[in-house]
Order: structure tokens, then C-alpha cells, then sequence
């Protein structure tokens, strides 16, 4: 019988990478990917200014703010993309169970994107921030047994 393939995916707002184990135990990077938008700033995000809106009456102008935070959505749509990118690698067949690896609404937010056949194949979640951890240190923050 052929052993399930177990892939981790270790994951935040702006950074993530798909992580296998070889047969000597040690853990690999698959596949990695970083934010275009990870390190600017909210005014190269979006506009500098907020839109204006004038009253019916009179000459008075008001800005109108953005309806969500532009880093929260940049997070979004990084999260959305790995998502993606689980159900493509999943339709290959290149895993069959994954461990979710990620800050607490960051994980919920991915659970959230995956796609039910990928979600159907997360075996276990673990809330941890091991995005800037090497290769070769994930075996102390992972259950070496799996």
C-alpha cells in the first residue's frame, strides 16, 4: 500500500511555502511564494488621498474612506492565491493530506479559501507563525512523528 503523501503549508499574511518531508525525515520546500505587496506601504497600496465627495448643498467637500484596509485586502488576496494554488497542486495529485501551519487568522482565513476537495484532505492545523523558521528547524516546532 502506498504511503499518503503529507505536505505542510506554513503560511502568514504575506509569505508562505509548501514543505514535504525526504526519507531521511528532513524537512524540504517544495514551492514558495512572497507577497508583492508584503512590505509597501498603505498610500503605494491604494491612492494618497481618500476620495472626496461634495454636498448637494453648497460648496463643503468630505472625504469618503476606503471601505476596507488595503493591507487586509492585500492579505486577502495573497491568501486567495495560495489557496489557488493548493487546489492546483492537488488536481496534479502531487499530495494526498496536508498540515495547515499558520498565525490564528491567517489560518482561519485560508480554511476559509481552500476548495472542499483540498479542505477534505487537511489531516490536522497547528496555530504558529513558522514562516521565517528554516528548513532544517521545523523539526522542533513539528511533530516529528508524522
Amino acid at each position: 500500500m502506498k504511503e499518503a503523501k503529507l505536505w505542510y503549508v506554513v503560511a502568514d499574511g504575506g509569505r508562505a511555502r509548501f514543505v514535504e518531508r525526504d526519507e531521511n525525515g528532513a524537512f524540504r520546500t517544495i514551492l514558495s511564494f512572497v507577497s508583492a505587496d508584503l512590505r509597501e506601504k498603505s498610500s503605494d497600496l491604494g491612492k494618497d488621498r481618500p476620495t472626496r465627495v461634495q454636498d448637494s448643498v453648497g460648496p463643503a467637500r468630505h472625504a469618503v474612506e476606503p471601505r476596507r484596509d488595503l493591507h487586509q485586502a492585500a492579505k486577502g488576496d495573497f491568501i486567495r492565491e495560495v489557496a489557488d494554488q493548493l487546489d492546483a497542486e492537488q488536481k496534479q495529485g502531487r499530495f494526498d493530506e496536508l498540515v495547515l501551519v499558520a498565525p490564528p487568522g491567517v489560518l482561519t482565513q485560508l480554511k476559509d479559501r481552500l476548495s472542499k476537495t483540498v479542505a477534505n484532505t487537511v489531516v490536522r492545523d497547528l496555530q504558529k507563525d513558522l514562516t521565517k523558521v528554516r528548513d532544517h528547524e521545523l523539526t522542533a516546532h513539528l511533530d516529528p512523528g508524522r
